[in-house]
């Protein structure tokens, strides 16, 4: 070989190992994704070589422009406005579907029909003076699930001011369709949590399964007392939370939660505070905590009775005003403290 040829040959080896180090793939690493969506707060971590947060906020977009009220041009809105009662959107009828399942399930606890009882009753019942019994008899007319229908996407409606409110389904759904994008990528270690509604898979950074905080029913409409009732390791599923702690008024001395009662149009006033559901997906766990709320605790520990596949964690206010707890269909397990 010719003398000249080695520096030759040298500078080949080192620009190919500079290729080949240029080329390797990132190593995996737990990333986090974080911002605002639905009007509220989103935490994503997940294990993975890239950073995943325009493809998350991307489907987050997709749900909004499905689910969201507050977007005049959703399909939620659309139908709201009897604009659009042919629905190709395949989110909203998935959730919509999902939604009149559970609503047979919990003998119409849950009803997305609701939204003219919130409506009326305002943002932290600021019209809640101006509710009257005409008022409520005017509500009950257009409120109930059995009331709009859906065929092959055609929803129709028995009244036109029937509206829909997915609120208590689409923070959950949203969290199992962040989870889909990510093991859409092969990622099977991850946590992500809309507002509350969580969706769980693998192991957490430590190598350990996900532990996730329940906060203490206290009277605390800021939202300023962070101390948690317990706190439970789970992996693999979905589970949100429901409370009527931080939201409520007081008529004639009697407390009224934020949750309003399909079937009466009024808010709930019982001894269950806070509601935690496990479930397969988030869509389900977020809207059976929510009718369980409006259910109260014996109804609520009855529905879990007949449906084990449920597991739930009550929290609620004994005879004596002492804080009690009770795990339903062996959530106790994933207590740990």
């Amino acid at each position: 070989m010719k003398k000249w040829h080695y520096p030759f040959l040298a500078f080949l080896i080192i620009g190919t190992i500079i290729i080949l180090s240029q080329s390797k793939p990132a190593k995996p690493e737990y990333r986090t994704a974080q911002g605002l969506v639905f009007g509220t707060r989103y935490n994503i971590t997940y294990l993975y070589n890239a950073d995943l947060k325009p493809e998350i906020e991307h489907t987050m977009a997709l749900v909004d422009s499905a689910l969201s009220m507050f977007n005049g041009q959703s399909t939620i809105s659309a139908v709201n406005r009897s604009e659009s009662i042919q629905v190709a959107d395949t989110m909203f009828l998935k959730v919509y579907r999902r939604a009149m399942e559970i609503s047979d399930l919990t003998h119409g606890a849950f009803d997305i029909t609701v939204a003219p009882a919130v409506n009326a009753w305002g943002f932290g019942f600021k019209h809640a003076e101006n509710i009257r019994q005409a008022t409520i008899d005017s509500l009950l007319q257009i409120t109930g699930y059995t009331k709009i229908h859906e065929q092959d996407g055609l929803i129709t409606k028995d009244d036109p001011r029937i509206m829909l409110d997915c609120s208590a389904i689409a923070k959950g759904f949203g969290s199992d369709m962040v989870a889909q994008t990510l093991r859409s990528k092969g990622i099977s270690d991850f946590m992500v949590e809309i507002g509350g509604e969580i969706v769980v898979s693998g192991h957490n950074p430590k190598g350990n399964k996900w532990n996730i905080g329940i906060s203490k029913p206290v009277d605390d409409s800021l939202s300023v007392n962070n101390e948690l009732q317990t706190v439970i390791a789970v992996s693999d599923m979905a589970m949100a939370t429901s409370g009527n702690y931080r939201n409520f008024y007081v008529r004639d001395g009697r407390k009224y939660a934020h949750t309003i009662d399909p079937h009466t149009c009024m808010p709930v006033s019982h001894s269950l505070l806070s509601v935690t559901v496990l479930a397969d997906d988030c869509a389900t766990a977020d809207a059976l905590a929510t009718s369980m709320m409006v259910m109260g605790l014996d109804s609520a520990q009855a529905l879990c009775e007949r449906h084990p596949e449920i597991e739930a964690y009550f929290i609620y206010e004994a005879p004596d005003g002492t804080l009690s707890c009770h795990f339903a269909n062996n959530g106790a397990k994933l207590a740990t403290n």
